[in-house]
């Protein structure tokens, strides 16, 4: 996972969304949210309805690449795995907090600091 410009960062889905031919796209880019990222899904009748679709369209709007798909639309991220959902639920979190896709960590035996990433991003 590699940070792409300021306020884009790469990730890799666990499991990946099936394309046509069997195509699977694992690797993708998510883009920082902005104020009205967040506020505007908020008045979709699909949220009034259900506000658990508010993260759809949320990931739908920031999602900036998924493998050689064209565009990310409510559909693409309709059709994801649900660990994939929630690895991407939890990494839009993360780089919208802290501005940093990895966790700050240290080892309990020698307490020296280091970078991880979290478990389930392919491989």
């Amino acid at each position: 996972m590699a940070e792409t410009g300021a306020t884009e960062f790469e990730f890799t889905l666990p499991q990946g969304l099936a394309g046509p031919g069997g195509t699977v796209h694992r690797d993708g880019a998510m883009r920082l949210a902005t104020a009205f990222d967040e506020i505007e899904p908020i008045k979709d009748p699909r949220v009034r309805a259900n506000p658990g679709y508010l993260v759809v369209i949320l990931l739908a709007r920031v999602i900036t690449r998924l493998g050689g798909l064209e565009h990310v639309n409510t559909r693409t991220i309709e059709n994801l795995y649900a660990a994939d959902l929630a690895y991407l639920q939890d990494f839009y979190q993360r780089i919208n907090l802290t501005g940093n896709p990895r966790f700050q960590v240290q080892c309990p035996h020698c307490a020296q600091a280091f970078e991880v990433e979290t478990a389930g991003q392919g491989g």
